[in-house]
């Protein structure tokens, strides 16, 4: 019979690749007496947010929110769409991701973040922050993707609003990240660009947000990495958690 734990990824072995990934030098490593799954974080809510504008502001559930996404038609998107893309990871969250829009392989599979980027956003998170993605949740801005991956479009964002609204009403996160341009102008009602926002703390109806590089762009301009990184360091401050051993 096949043994499945030697198949299995070592969490040590792939945190020590994303920290030299990132141009770390030196790692102080301390591996567990016994290998084990990225931490989960403690469930506590975070501040009520305020009700959420139309069209998803009297849904009770993300279940019900979710088939509400999945009939929308408020605008032209539908039309090109395979699926709407929804959510992924643990309604009872204390740490929520937001980004930006959907993508080729995320369209054609219906949960956000599993291309490359998506790859790329599980290692910042397993690795670098030393937490489980499955115990995290993930939304876009936008719940279909955008033809040839461009930019979301105003209208679009305007569409979508109630819907991640509801998202993070429902959800009660005690901090977001905002991945990229469109989710960092969009929370924060502002029109900055990410060079200038990342690492700064905003909010989103008192909910504390920081925005950082989106991993596509982090893809393109790897040496932008290491100020990710530090973005993620701040908000385990900001959530009372430590870093991981490998980022000490």
């Amino acid at each position: 019979m096949r043994d499945r734990r030697r198949s299995r990824p070592d969490p040590l072995t792939d945190a020590v690749a994303y920290f030299r990934d990132l141009g770390v030098a030196e790692l102080h490593l301390r591996r567990p007496a016994t290998p084990a799954d990225p931490a989960p974080l403690p469930l506590s809510r975070g501040p009520a947010a305020s009700p959420p504008a139309d069209p998803a502001q009297a849904l009770p559930t993300l279940e019900e929110l979710s088939r509400r996404v999945a009939a929308c038609e408020r605008c032209p998107l539908h039309r090109t769409r395979t699926q709407t893309v929804f959510s992924d990871g643990s309604p009872a969250a204390r740490l929520m991701f937001v980004g930006e829009a959907p993508g080729a392989d995320e369209d054609a599979q219906g949960v956000p973040f599993v291309g490359r980027a998506g790859q790329l956003l599980t290692r910042m998170i397993e690795a670098g922050m030393g937490l489980s993605r499955r115990d995290v949740y993930i939304a876009n801005v936008l719940k279909c993707r955008p033809p040839d991956n461009r930019n979301p479009e105003p209208a679009e964002i305007a569409s979508c609003r109630g819907y991640l609204e509801a998202q993070i009403a429902i959800v009660r996160p005690q901090v977001i990240v905002a991945l990229g341009k469109f989710a960092a102008q969009f929370l924060l009602e502002t029109e900055e660009g990410i060079m200038k926002l990342r690492g700064r703390w905003g909010t989103w109806r008192g909910v504390p947000v920081m925005p950082t590089f989106h991993p596509s762009f982090l893809l393109r301009q790897p040496d932008r990495k290491r100020d990710a990184w530090a973005d993620l360091l701040e908000v385990l401050k900001k959530l009372g958690l430590p870093a991981p051993p490998t980022a000490r």
